[in-house]
């Protein structure tokens, strides 16, 4: 087509959107073909050579279009293993009342929380201000793993004032879920008083935990809950996987 195209016409035609044109249809094609299940959830896509023969491209637009599904959160790229279809990403809500049960549920997903860990110590300078309570003074400390579906989305670790929630991590262990604890030890309703979010390198454990390289950044949100009548009753720090969920703060939560 291109030696019968009079010459006039080829001097200006742009060139850059036809060849972008070649990377965002592909793009397409294989986000179509994600989202109907040609490429499961965390199956590997064919390599950048087999792509760029199937669609008959040079493997620079092929990865131009891998780039652009990662950015769209469809892919991750794996650098030396590959492409793959992420599993899954997750809209959860931080509002006045969070809780991990019900923002799953809105999403359609079911999940819970593990405790991994569990052990009653003395609170740091950081807890103890954070609780209200001595610096010192015996506080409860979770580390709970939040899923979804089998999936890792959080982990996290959690300091609660004793003796008021003594026996706290049974139940949360036996239900997955703080608000059980929590309503256990006569605390029938609570809210959050603060969320701080940052991004942060995760450490090995984090990374173990969370099951994703440590070279790939998570959010990191720091949160205190209350009572109704104000008492701080749960300080946290938690690990989110970055490329697994979407935050949204809801602030017309009554």
């Amino acid at each position: 087509m291109t030696a019968s195209t009079p010459s006039s016409i080829a001097s200006t035609a742009p060139q850059r959107p036809a060849r972008d044109s070649f990377w965002t249809r592909i793009a397409a094609e294989l986000a179509e073909a994600i989202g109907s299940g040609i490429y499961a959830p965390g199956q590997r896509l064919p390599s950048e050579h087999a792509l760029a023969e199937q669609f008959g491209v040079n493997r620079h637009t092929i990865r131009r279009s891998l780039a652009s599904l990662c950015n769209q959160g469809l892919v991750r790229i794996t650098q030396g293993s590959g492409t793959y279809v992420e599993d899954f990403a997750v809209d959860l809500v931080l509002g006045k009342r969070t809780r991990h049960k019900q923002s799953l549920a809105q999403s359609g997903l079911r999940g819970s929380l593990v405790v991994l860990h569990e052990q009653a110590l003395p609170a740091s300078a950081a807890v103890a201000k954070a609780l209200q309570v001595p610096v010192r003074s015996e506080v409860l400390a979770l580390r709970v793993l939040g899923e979804a579906e089998g999936q890792p989305l959080h982990v996290s670790q959690r300091y609660f004032p004793l003796p008021r929630f003594a026996g706290l991590a049974a139940i949360v262990q036996e239900t997955g879920s703080i608000t059980a604890g929590f309503t256990a030890h006569g605390v029938a309703d609570y809210t959050r008083r603060e969320s701080r979010i940052t991004t942060d390198l995760p450490d090995a454990q984090v990374a173990a935990d969370l099951r994703q390289p440590a070279s790939r950044p998570v959010l990191l949100v720091e949160s205190l809950n209350v009572d109704p009548t104000g008492i701080p009753i749960e300080w946290a720090r938690a690990w989110f996987a970055g490329d697994r969920v979407k935050l949204t703060i809801a602030h017309d939560e009554h």
